[in-house]
């Protein structure tokens, strides 16, 4: 069994999360004055999986090598961290800061219905591993 990530390189892997957090946030900001005018909520959103990835990975590229995850195993830990984290966030902020229904906050995530989120989301768990691999780590 592979060892666990060391105390630091989770403290990093937060640290990063907390960046790609405020990243994400100034996305939306970002979207909702240039985009939802344009193409509306729904679509805004669609696109902003593809625009959000792009700036997670970017994010990723930019860090890996200082959150010291070298090995496959804790660069999953790491994305598997971010996942949680995002997740935590983005129900607690939209429940309980915005004050979204349930039902609101599950449209985004709801493939059959067009929402793309999941593989944003998917696109955030494996960033760490795919920024390891280009950098040459994992």
């Amino acid at each position: 069994m592979a060892p666990a990530p060391q105390p630091t390189q989770l403290v990093r892997a937060f640290a990063v999360w907390l960046v790609l957090i405020v990243a994400e946030i100034l996305h939306g900001i970002a979207r909702g004055v240039f985009l939802v005018p344009h193409v509306g909520e729904f679509r805004s959103n669609q696109i902003g999986v593809f625009t959000g990835s792009i700036i997670i990975l970017v994010i990723a590229l930019i860090f890996v090598r200082w959150i010291g995850a070298s090995r496959t195993t804790d660069l999953l830990a790491v994305g598997f961290l971010w996942l949680g984290l995002t997740l935590a966030f983005e129900v607690a902020f939209g429940r309980f800061v915005v004050g979204a229904s349930w039902e609101r906050l599950w449209v985004d995530y709801n493939v059959l219905k067009g929402g793309l989120l999941p593989f944003g989301m998917l696109v955030l768990l494996l960033s760490p591993l795919i920024a390891g691999k280009v950098r040459g780590l994992g």
